[in-house]
C-alpha cells in the first residue's frame, strides 16, 4: 500500500527521493516523510497530505545528504498526523525506518518496550519497530554495517507480519539498508549509487537494472555496491532483471490525468496481450508461460479464478468465456473468502489468480493456500518480478505496462484479452473445430481497433456525464458476459466519483432492485446485441415506466436503444464472449468525466491505493 523509496549514492539524496516518492503517490498519500543523513545527524521533514505538500516544505526548509529514505502512507494503524507519518524513530533518535505492511504482535512488543523506559511518540506499529531495531543496534559491541544488519535480522525475529523496510542509521553514514516479507521491495543498481523502492517506477529515471528482492531477504545498499542476506543470515543468490518501462511510460504525457491516459493505451494493451500468442496453423492459442502439455490441459475438470475488485470482475467475464468457449465448469472466488473457505475442488482443478501488481496481499494468499492443497495455480498479472509471477506454478504476462491511475482500466481489459486466449487454448483443446478457432482468432485481430473506435466516443461521453454528474445513486445493469460489467462499471464510479453505485443482473430488477427506482435515479443498462437483447430491452422499458433515466450501452447499427432510453452509447459489433472488452470502455470514460465534472482528484480517490498489500 505505502510507498518507499531509499536512495545512497554521490548525488544529492532529496532531489532523488522526492522524484522517486511522485512516481508512488498512488500507494498511498495520506501524508509523506523524507530523511537524510547530513553529517550531523539525521534531518527529516514531515508533511500531512500529498507529496506536494511534503514538497513544499522541503523548499521552505531544506535538508541536504547524499543517503535517504521516504515514505507516502496509507494509513493502517493510527489517524493521519504528522506524529504517525512516517519515518520514525527508535528510542536514540539515530535510526530512521519507513515501513509498508503490518506488525501484527506490535502492541505486545510495545507493552514491552515500555517496561524497558521506551518512549513512544505516534500511534503506529512502524515505530515499535523501529525502537525494536534501534535497541538490538545498541547492544552491539561495534557500530558498523554488519551490526546494523545483524541488528535489524534480530529485531525481524521477534516480529509476526508482514513488512517491507527501508532504514538508515548515523552511526553508520552511507550505508542503507532493506528487508522484506509480504510487502514488495525492489533494488535498484546504479552507476555510484544504488536504490530501493517498492515499486520499481521510483527509480527509472535511475536505473532500469533491479532486483527483486524475495520474502525472507535483507539488502545492505552503499554508494558502491549492496549485499543480500537471508533472515537466518546466510547469502541468498539473486537474479538482475530490466525494466521494460521507460520513464516516459510512467509520466501523464499530455493528458490531464493518469486514468484518461491509460484509458485510450487499451488499443495498444489489447494489441500487446495477443502479440506473438496467436497461431493460425492450428487456430489456437500458444501460451508458453502455462508451464502446462496439451495432455495436462486437457486433463483438467474445472477452473477456479480468484482475484479482489477490478481482477475479480474480470474473472468473472473469463468465467463465462471459459465455458462457452471450452465447456469446462468455472467458479469465481473473492480471493480474500478463498484463503479461509474449504472449497471442495476435484484433483484436476486449474486455479487461477489475478492481479495487475501480482502483490495483492488476499490474492497471494489464496494462491500460496490453493498451491498447499495441491492444486496447480497460475498467475495473470502484469508485473514479471512480482511475488505471484515468482511463487504460481505458471502463468500468463498481460504486458499492460506501467498502470499508475488507481482505478484500474487498461490493466482490466488485458485480463479479459489473456482470458480469451486461455478460453481460446483450452476450447481447441477439447471441441472447438479448426474453422471455429480461426474464427475467433479473426475477431481478435479485429479487437485492438475496435477499441480505438470505441474511444472515440469520448466527447459525447463527456456531455453525457455532465448531465448525470449530480446523480446521488446510479445502478448499473447487464446480464451474461456483461453482468461483471456492470460491476465493473459501478466499481469506477464509487472509486472516481463517490457516487452510492450499484450493479445488479438485469434480470434482477424486480426482485427487490425496481424500488430504487425514480427521476433522479440514472440506471446504466450494458445491452449490446447479444443473446439476452430482446430481455434487456424489456428491463428498460420497466424502468422508464417509472420515470428513470436511462443510460444504454449499445452495439452500433441498433435504432431499438434510441427509442426507449434518454441517451445511448453504441460501440462495434463483436461476438459475445468479446463483448465486455468493448461494452467497458464508455463506463470508463464515464465515471472518469463524471469524476471531472464533480472536482474529484481522479489519479488518487480518497481512502484507496493502487497496490492492496495488506490484508
Amino acid at each position: 500500500m505505502c510507498g518507499i523509496v531509499g536512495y545512497v549514492g554521490r548525488a544529492e539524496a532529496p532531489r532523488a527521493l522526492l522524484q522517486g516518492l511522485r512516481r508512488l503517490e498512488y500507494r498511498g498519500y495520506d501524508s509523506a516523510g523524507i530523511a537524510t543523513l547530513n553529517g550531523a545527524g539525521i534531518a527529516v521533514r514531515k508533511s500531512v497530505g500529498r507529496i506536494a505538500d511534503l514538497e513544499r516544505l522541503v523548499a521552505e526548509k531544506p535538508i541536504h545528504g547524499h543517503t535517504g529514505i521516504c515514505h507516502t502512507r496509507w494509513a493502517t494503524h493510527g489517524a493521519v498526523t504528522q506524529e504517525n507519518a512516517h519515518p520514525h524513530f527508535d528510542q536514540s533518535g539515530r535510526l530512521a525506518i519507513v515501513h509498508n505492511g503490518v506488525i501484527e504482535n506490535y502492541l505486545d512488543l510495545r507493552a514491552a518496550l515500555e517496561e524497558e523506559g521506551h518512549v513512544f511518540r505516534s500511534q503506529t506499529d512502524t515505530e515499535v519497530l523501529a525502537h525494536l531495531v534501534g535497541r538490538e543496534f545498541d547492544r552491539q559491541p561495534a557500530h558498523t554495517k554488519g551490526a546494523l544488519v545483524e541488528a535489524l535480522r534480530t529485531a525481524l525475529g521477534q516480529v509476526i507480519g508482514t513488512y517491507g523496510i527501508a532504514m538508515i542509521h548515523q552511526d553508520v553514514p552511507g550505508v542503507l539498508i532493506g528487508a522484506r516479507r509480504g510487502s514488495p521491495l525492489v533494488l535498484g543498481i546504479g552507476k555510484g549509487e544504488n536504490l530501493l523502492a517498492s515499486d520499481a517506477a521510483a527509480m527509472v529515471s535511475h536505473t532500469r537494472d533491479v532486483v527483486y528482492l524475495k520474502d525472507y531477504e535483507l539488502a545492505a545498499l552503499d554508494a558502491d555496491g549492496f549485499q543480500i542476506t537471508t533472515l537466518q543470515g546466510d547469502g541468498a543468490g539473486y537474479e538482475i532483471s530490466q525494466v521494460e518501462y521507460t520513464e516516459k511510460d510512467v509520466s501523464k504525457g499530455d493528458y490531464p490525468h493518469y486514468m484518461l491516459k491509460e484509458i485510450f493505451e487499451q488499443s495498444g494493451t489489447v494489441r500487446d496481450a495477443m502479440r506473438g500468442r496467436l497461431v493460425l496453423d492450428e487456430a489456437t492459442a500458444k501460451l508458453g508461460g502455462l508451464e502446462m502439455s496439451n495432455a495436462e490441459l486437457r486433463d483438467v475438470e474445472r477452473v477456479v479464478i480468484t482475484g479482489c475488485g477490478t481482477a475479480l470482475h474480470a474473472g468473472m467475464v473469463g468465467e463465462y468465456m471459459i465455458e462457452t468457449l471450452a465447456h469446462i465448469p468455472v467458479e469465481c472466488e473473492f480471493a480474500s473468502e478463498l484463503r479461509y473457505r474449504n472449497l471442495p475442488l476435484p484433483k484436476d482443478t486449474l486455479v487461477f489468480a489475478i492481479s495487475q501488481s501480482g502483490e495483492t496481499a488476499d490474492t497471494l494468499a489464496a494462491l500460496r493456500e490453493s498451491q498447499r492443497k495441491g492444486h496447480r495455480t497460475l498467475g495473470i498479472c502484469n508485473n514479471v518480478g512480482s511475488t505471484i509471477a515468482r511463487e504460481s506454478d505458471g502463468g500468463v504476462y498481460m504486458h499492460a505496462g506501467p498502470e499508475i491511475g488507481v482505478a484500474a482500466t487498461k490493466s482490466f481489459t488485458s485480463q479479459l484479452v489473456v482470458q480469451a486466449l486461455i478460453a481460446l487454448l483450452l476450447g481447441r483443446l477439447t471441441h472447438l473445430s479448426h474453422s471455429e478457432g480461426l474464427n475467433i482468432i479473426r475477431e481478435l485481430d479485429k479487437l485492438p481497433d475496435k477499441v480505438a473506435k470505441a474511444l472515440e466516443l469520448n466527447d459525447e461521453i463527456a456531455r453525457i456525464a455532465r448531465k448525470y454528474a449530480q446523480a446521488k445513486v446510479m445502478l448499473f445493469m447487464g446480464r451474461q458476459f456483461n453482468y461483471p460489467i456492470a460491476l465493473e462499471g459501478a466499481l469506477k464510479v464509487k472509486e472516481t466519483s463517490y457516487i452510492a453505485a450499484s450493479a445488479h443482473p438485469s434480470a434482477e430488477l424486480k426482485h427487490g432492485v425496481i424500488a430504487l427506482i425514480d427521476e433522479a435515479t440514472p440506471s446504466v443498462f450494458i445491452a449490446p446485441r447479444d443473446a439476452v437483447f430482446e430481455k434487456n430491452l424489456s428491463n428498460i422499458e420497466e424502468v422508464k415506466a417509472r420515470k428513470g433515466p436511462v443510460i444504454a450501452i449499445g452495439t452500433e447499427g441498433d435504432d431499438h436503444l434510441g427509442h426507449v432510453a434518454d441517451d445511448v452509447i453504441l460501440v462495434p459489433e463483436a461476438p459475445d464472449f468479446l463483448t465486455p472488452i468493448l461494452t467497458v470502455l464508455p463506463l470508463q470514460l464515464l465515471a472518469y468525466h463524471i469524476a471531472v465534472e464533480l472536482g474529484r482528484d481522479v489519479d488518487k480517490p480518497r481512502n484507496l491505493a493502487k497496490s492492496v498489500t495488506v490484508e
